[in-house]
């Protein structure tokens, strides 16, 4: 390092700040820096830089570093009450508490904190890195939020972000899909129906159809049924589903709904023997249904893991190649489908 100093023309410090991509150094420095530290062959062992920084820090902080979780959920108390992003809060507590790490809970939407003055309290509370949690409605970062994202490496949990594209970890839809089918035809279904909201196919680019319309390959096609998508969840069934089950008769249901079980009653049917019914998000709060265990406590604990790793790298923003990683989905069986 003090090579790279001395034929650079800068301090030791500066070397160190440089190939730790901190903002602390012009963007044109760091440039110069890095160019000077690969001519000379200089490779910086981004884990031991990790642990001295760690050290230096230790005597001034009582926490080993902290990473901010920011919900990025319209409900600020989305970590708590939704129905599924306190799964994935509650993998990341109890990996960063297994790995030495403290949290620290944000709220994007408040709005007595803009994003200038979330980046100075962020690095007031020397936040290391970012877990972005609960975004439902649309998979694009909010534009206030975009300078942060350059300052801190970041980890997207649920779902792929674009604008910008983020590392993201979250379940393999397309796959829960496909093994969804199969589990059902196993089960001796014959004609499986799927009923989506079409906000959430699309913001997951089509992952839960595209498996279900995959998946069907396998049948005839007078037993191949349309999705069936409305965004009505009601506790009355909506004309549209009435209007799909007359027409193509399914005799299992792949949804997220709840309230399709109310529907399928209201038409006489009982469940599983007439009509089957398998949740695309199995939960532990209604251990009655059949379905797949998505495993976002799982999600979570991996979402630690890669942002620990991008901490150690150095790495900030947004990536030229963002990577992802897919979780597998597992069955459960339960009262609403056959055994």
């Amino acid at each position: 390092m003090a090579d790279v100093a001395k034929a650079a023309g800068v301090s030791k410090n500066a070397v160190s700040l440089a190939l730790r991509n901190s903002p602390q150094i012009p963007e044109t420095t760091r440039d110069r820096i890095r160019a000077v530290a690969n001519r000379l062959g200089y490779v910086r062992n981004p884990v031991v830089s990790e642990l001295f920084s760690q050290m230096l820090k230790s005597a001034s902080s009582p926490h080993r570093a902290t990473i901010g979780m920011i919900n990025m959920n319209k409900d600020p108390k989305a970590f708590t009450r939704h129905p599924t992003i306190p799964t994935y809060v509650a993998g990341c507590r109890e990996r960063a508490r297994e790995l030495g790490y403290s949290l620290d809970d944000f709220w994007l939407h408040d709005p007595e904190i803009s994003g200038r003055r979330l980046l100075q309290i962020l690095n007031t509370r020397n936040v290391r890195g970012l877990l972005l949690i609960g975004l439902m409605k649309e998979n694009r970062i909010p534009k206030h939020f975009g300078p942060i994202i350059e300052h801190f490496p970041c980890v997207v949990t649920g779902l792929r972000t674009h604008d910008p594209a983020l590392p993201f970890v979250c379940v393999d839809h397309h796959r829960l899909s496909l093994t969804a089918i199969e589990q059902a035809l196993s089960l001796g279904y014959q004609r499986p129906g799927l009923v989506l909201d079409p906000v959430i196919d699309e913001l997951i680019e089509g992952r839960f159809s595209a498996g279900f319309l995959m998946g069907q390959q396998s049948l005839p096609k007078r037993r191949r049924l349309p999705p069936l998508y409305t965004t009505e969840a009601g506790a009355d069934p909506p004309q549209a589903f009435l209007d799909w089950f007359e027409r193509h008769q399914p005799d299992v249901i792949f949804s997220l709904y709840n309230n399709v079980r109310h529907w399928i009653e209201e038409l006489g049917l009982s469940i599983p023997e007439q009509a089957g019914l398998i949740q695309l998000e199995w939960r532990a709060d209604r251990p009655d249904w059949a379905g797949m265990n998505q495993h976002n406590d799982i999600a979570g604990k991996t979402a630690i893991d890669m942002l620990i790793s991008r901490i150690h790298h150095g790495e900030r923003g947004a990536p030229a190649f963002p990577t992802g990683t897919l979780i597998g989905a597992s069955w459960v069986e339960g009262k609403t489908a056959r055994k």
